[in-house]
């Protein structure tokens, strides 16, 4: 028995042993190659989440490729060579479709790092960081499944069955395409927010009632973190298909207001003049616009509308609190009876 395995596993011994050498070859030179370019990554900080990204993959397809040069320059006599070199041309296709799907992954986290959120009018990187995740994202996603189309060719049997399965392509390709509308449908509405851009990363908008940011951008929803730390998730075609507003959809600065019922014997210059000083002393003002108006009135009070601005959202948010507060302590302990009361007259009527 001893024999008859050597005899069998003879003919395998230069090519395992040229195999292996070849594996130890790519393994030094793909290390030595990333070693070279972690020394440039200082220099370059935006190839950092390249190579990052395709280290691990570009070292494994290496391998598999000097692996496959040697089983392929082997005798076509050898027991299974066409099984492993088979095995070998999957690998390879699996490994290069990783390699791309990743290092498209990786040019958003080097966008990210070209165009960052934390500036205070952040309205360019915000465009440019959802147009560059949805688009790379979706690049992943075909990467994906051009990788495993060309894996699955490689086998003989699926090329004579979609051969055969032509001629019903039609009724299939209904089917198949009713199945896929929800997925077809995310997928153009996703390029189209990338291109039109009705919504940004970290817009400020309200949608369900909700008022939110927004925090993610993915291949089938939108995540909105809601202000009291909850999240919306919603299907990337609403935001193709149904109204919602956008408070930040030309720029980050915006206007806050905060509503006030008074008495009709509010001081309303006095009021003024407190809600500058407030504004004057916030720290999340931008000094564009602060103004008080008289915006309704009733048989009982009339109704103020102080108008402030801000760089963004919550700032303005911060700053309307702020406002509200002051303008209502200034109320309560200059002029108590400024604030809304119920007038009521009472009559007494002499007995008969």
């Amino acid at each position: 028995m001893s024999d008859s395995w050597y005899s069998a596993a003879q003919p395998w011994l230069v090519p395992a042993l040229s195999a292996a050498l070849a594996l130890v070859v790519a393994l030094i030179g793909a290390r030595i190659g990333l070693a070279v370019l972690r020394r440039i990554v200082p220099r370059r900080p935006l190839a950092a989440p390249f190579i990052s990204a395709g280290a691990t993959p570009a070292t494994a397809l290496a391998a598999l490729v000097a692996v496959g040069s040697v089983l392929h320059g082997a005798p076509d006599a050898l027991p299974g060579i066409s099984t492993l070199r088979h095995l070998g041309t999957v690998a390879m296709i699996g490994a290069a479709t990783v390699l791309a799907m990743r290092l498209a992954a990786a040019i958003e986290s080097a966008v990210v790092l070209r165009f960052p959120l934390n500036v205070g009018d952040n309205l360019q990187a915000r465009r440019i960081q959802t147009q560059t995740r949805v688009l790379a994202r979706t690049l992943a996603s075909v990467i994906g499944v051009v990788g495993l189309s060309f894996a699955l060719l490689t086998f003989p049997q699926v090329r004579s069955v979609g051969a055969g399965l032509l001629a019903s392509a039609g009724v299939a390709g209904l089917a198949v395409g009713l199945a896929a509308k929800p997925v077809l449908g995310n997928l153009l509405a996703g390029l189209q927010i990338a291109f039109t851009q009705p919504i940004r990363l970290d817009d400020v908008v309200i949608v369900e009632g909700e008022w939110g940011r927004i925090e993610e951008i993915g291949r089938a929803f939108v995540v909105v973190a809601i202000w009291d730390q909850r999240r919306l998730v919603v299907p990337l075609q609403y935001f193709i298909e149904k109204p919602f507003q956008n408070w930040t959809r030309h720029s980050s600065e915006i206007l806050g207001t905060v509503m006030l019922w008074v008495d009709y014997g509010a001081p309303l210059e006095a009021l003024r003049a407190e809600l500058r000083r407030v504004c004057e002393a916030a720290p999340e003002w931008d000094r564009r616009l602060c103004l008080l108006q008289v915006t309704d009135a009733n048989e009982r009070a009339m109704q103020l509308r102080a108008l402030v601005s801000a760089v963004d959202a919550s700032r303005a948010w911060d700053l309307r609190c702020r406002v509200r507060e002051a303008l209502i302590a200034f109320l309560r302990e200059r002029y108590p009876e400024s604030l809304p009361r119920l007038r009521a007259e009472l009559e007494s009527t002499a007995a008969g």
